[in-house]
């Protein structure tokens, strides 16, 4: 038996997410804060967490964060740090 679907004529409908990103910050010799490296999403909470705790001993500040996206819109809410530790700047 072959089912077929019946198009609505709209596009399909975004795909809301989640991303979840882990960053760490350093001091640069002029004391001021900059990242350690390029932020890095991650697959879960519970991964972002752990990995920011296991690298907040070598770094000024480690920080893990969410916020609901739709990427393919542009589409991004506002952050909301998971896990953060030390120096780390405002997230805006």
């Amino acid at each position: 038996m072959r089912v077929q679907l019946q198009s609505t004529g709209q596009p399909p409908v975004p795909k809301s997410t989640t991303l979840i990103v882990l960053a760490a910050f350093e001091r640069g010799e002029d004391g001021d804060l900059r990242p350690a490296f390029e932020e890095q999403q991650m697959p879960s909470e519970h991964s972002a967490i752990q990995r920011a705790k296991l690298m907040s001993r070598a770094y000024a500040g480690v920080i893990a964060w969410k916020r609901p996206a739709r990427p393919d819109e542009g589409e991004f809410g506002e952050p909301e740090a998971l896990w953060q530790h030390g120096d780390v700047p405002d997230m805006d």
